[in-house]
């Protein structure tokens, strides 16, 4: 497994344009009063707790596996993404009291060319952190990264959908349109911050591997069963850049111990190959033998109910 503390240098670039981005939108509001560059300027300010969260996901999760954490610190990530799918939702909670309040007591805009134009930058930093962080996350399998990514890219489109907006405004005149769109951006986002919360529930959950990662599975096992060999008790899950795979394996009990070691020793190799960075638990059991069909499920059955060795 590469170095992942490694990964914090990509928490600190996010953190960087988040302060820039901020700074910038809170300057476009300033110039304008349009209630829809503050619900810009708060969620660049989600996207620097969002920032210091994942750096500090990173730092957890690149510790080596300890005698508490056998298994490693992998899924502190999914923390840090819950956390950012709930700041989301909270900058949305706030950027529709902001709109309510303007639709009541709207308030005319000033300098929209200037405030767009500061706006527009902010949004060309936004999407061009989220570009590397995107790749950083698919390349080392970092939800924490990925997550970062998925944010900084709808703070990209919604911040297009304000300049819209506001351009909009300045055509027409329609000053209730900025906290209509300030509405709408809330409705996005908010979106983004379900589904975040959804995937990091789910990793914590053990969730089994994607469709695409059993089908590889299930297609190295199926060159073994052609040879005779069966399997049961398959069980899958990720956590963090980790996927995790169990199963038992059923040969002959006339086989030698040494013949069936070998035999797990290949069926391992080549799910380690065909799974990116997997961990993989193999249990061998005689095919004869009707108690070896007993643990299908997750819970074993009674001390009673197992013969003596």
């Amino acid at each position: 497994m590469e170095n992942r503390a490694e990964l914090t240098r990509y928490a600190w670039i996010s953190i960087a344009a988040a302060v820039a981005t901020m700074a910038l939108k809170a300057e476009a509001y300033a110039l304008t009063r349009s209630v829809g560059l503050l619900s810009d300027a708060l969620e660049s300010g989600v996207n620097l707790a969002a920032g210091l969260a994942a750096l500090t996901a990173l730092t957890i999760g690149a510790r080596p596996p300890d005698e508490d954490h056998a298994y490693g610190h992998a899924k502190a990530e999914y923390f840090s993404s819950g956390v950012e799918g709930a700041l989301i939702l909270i900058a949305a909670g706030t950027m529709v009291f902001s709109a309510a309040r303007r639709l009541l007591t709207p308030v005319p805009l000033e300098r929209l060319e200037l405030g767009l134009a500061v706006s527009l930058l902010a949004s060309l930093i936004n999407f061009g952190v989220a570009r590397v962080l995107a790749r950083a996350g698919r390349a080392y399998r970092s939800i924490a990264l990925e997550a970062n990514a998925q944010h900084l890219l709808t703070d990209v489109w919604t911040s297009a959908g304000v300049l819209v907006g506001l351009g909009a405004v300045a055509l027409t005149g329609w000053d209730l349109l900025d906290p209509l769109i300030a509405l709408a951006v809330a409705g996005q986002i908010s979106w983004s911050g379900i589904r975040l919360v959804r995937r990091s529930a789910l990793g914590l959950m053990d969730t089994a591997l994607t469709a695409h990662e059993l089908q590889a599975i299930q297609g190295v096992l199926g060159r073994y069963t052609e040879q005779g060999i069966r399997y049961h008790a398959l069980r899958t899950r990720q956590a963090g850049a980790r996927s995790f795979v169990s199963l038992h394996v059923q040969v002959p009990g006339k086989w030698t111990v040494q013949r069936g070691h070998n035999l797990l020793e290949a069926i391992e190799r080549d799910l380690r190959q065909a799974v990116p960075m997997g961990v993989v638990f193999t249990h061998i059991e005689p095919v004869e033998d009707p108690t070896s069909w007993k643990d299908e499920s997750l819970d074993r059955p009674e001390a009673s109910e197992v013969p003596e060795p």
